[in-house]
């Protein structure tokens, strides 16, 4: 199985999913009192961040990817494989949001001496340490602390309730081709993805691939039996595309998930970011596996 996405007709899944495939933030930032004012982020979910903690207006560019009403109109700068450097060096920020792996991109801006902050997310507790990281270094302690504390407030509330339910072996996927149960992307067990399973109350069938994304093939899916199947998509899929796409699931007629019709789909841009929004998603997939408690 490969560990991660490749730049196939599915690479928007890499795109998108930033960094799924990518915990540790380092950072490069203003000293106290030097508050950045004009902000280029290439990492939506550090957009997102930004966004919720009221630094909206400090944003001057952002991913081609983010698609967030409120940076709608702003420039877009390329994303995680196609960043465009000139145009970013045009915007003149005085702090760029990058990920970690962009190295020749951070030695560009280290050489023109732009401030970096260098994201790569790990897993689902980093999330609101993110938030806090970003709010400090940016004039906004006190909303990044709220924003952090709400996160995990409601994991942990989410946790309390699914405590003590069954834990049905669940598969998380956020990529295939349509139609058909090819090129299968997968939560492995490692990252904010196979958190979010585990805080929902269910048990992931790949907890032992030791890597945030797995490409099962058909036989491994056989072999480990899901009973829940979960899909993560755009929020462009449609209901007639994701009917249709359903109907592929027909062809593993053995697997518990298919014969319990137990495959779900949820829709939504924000599925796959480790954002702000992600106890939200938590709740939705909790749902999905545990309706009996909600």
């Amino acid at each position: 199985m490969d560990t991660c996405p490749k730049p196939t007709k599915l690479k928007h899944y890499l795109i998108i999913i930033g960094a799924v495939c990518l915990l540790s933030v380092t950072t490069v930032l203003p000293a106290s009192g030097e508050i950045p004012r004009r902000i280029v982020s290439v990492v939506p979910a550090v957009t997102q961040i930004l966004l919720a903690i009221g630094a909206g207006p400090q944003i001057t560019g952002v991913s081609s990817f983010d698609d967030s009403q409120e940076v709608a109109s702003l420039p877009k700068v390329g994303a995680l494989l196609n960043p465009d450097i000139e145009k970013i060096f045009s915007l003149s920020p005085d702090l760029v949001v990058l990920y970690k792996n962009q190295i020749e991109e951070h030695t560009q801006l280290k050489r023109a001496r732009i401030k970096t902050f260098l994201y790569h997310h790990g897993t689902l507790p980093d999330i609101p340490k993110t938030v806090r990281t970003i709010g400090k270094h940016i004039g906004k302690e006190f909303e990044a602390e709220q924003v952090a504390v709400g996160i995990e407030t409601e994991l942990r509330k989410l946790k309390e309730q699914t405590t003590g339910l069954a834990k049905p072996k669940t598969l998380l996927v956020f990529g295939r081709e349509p139609n058909s149960i090819r090129n299968v992307y997968a939560s492995g067990g490692v990252g904010f993805l196979h958190d979010i399973l585990e805080v929902a109350g269910a048990t992931n069938v790949f907890a032992d691939i030791p890597r945030e994304a797995t490409r099962p093939s058909s036989e491994t899916i056989l072999a480990v039996a899901p009973e829940i199947i979960i899909e993560l998509r755009s929020k462009h899929a449609t209901e007639n595309n994701i009917n249709s796409d359903n109907n592929a699931w027909k062809t593993f007629s053995s697997l518990p998930a298919v014969k319990s019709e137990k495959i779900y789909v949820l829709t939504g841009n924000d599925l796959v970011v480790p954002g702000p929004n992600v106890a939200h998603v938590a709740k939705q997939i909790a749902e999905l596996i545990h309706p009996e408690a909600f």
